[in-house]
């Protein structure tokens, strides 16, 4: 089994739901698909981030480490969640995907992870 980053990305503040019944039911859908990738054994770890405006970059790269307040790129788009499963294949790890993509309402990113 290889596991998979399948990241969930936001088009922008303004492309989030802000109906109260939309968003409910977006978390319900993926507590369900969760669930069920605990059930099959693909689950390894996930998690859903604050939004991008709590981001922190450290750039410890010259002489002196730099904190600043905010993200690292500027941009639109940005990343909303993660998780982190086990898979046979690319094949089966897209079919997750499609799954999450559904249930969270967002696109979804599938890279594989770097073998030992």
């Amino acid at each position: 089994m290889s596991q998979y980053l399948l990241s969930v990305h936001h088009d922008g503040v303004e492309s989030l739901p802000t109906d109260e019944a939309v968003i409910a039911k977006m978390y319900a859908d993926t507590g369900v698909f969760n669930d069920k990738l605990r059930a099959e054994g693909a689950w390894v770890f996930a998690g859903g981030l604050h939004p991008i405006e709590s981001a922190t970059t450290v750039d410890a790269t010259g002489p002196e480490p730099v904190v600043i307040d905010g993200p690292f790129a500027e941009s639109k788009e940005y990343l909303g969640g993660f998780w982190i499963i086990e898979a046979a294949d690319l094949d089966a790890a897209l079919a997750w995907a499609k799954e999450g993509s559904a249930a969270c309402g967002g696109k979804v990113e599938v890279r594989p992870f770097q073998d030992d």
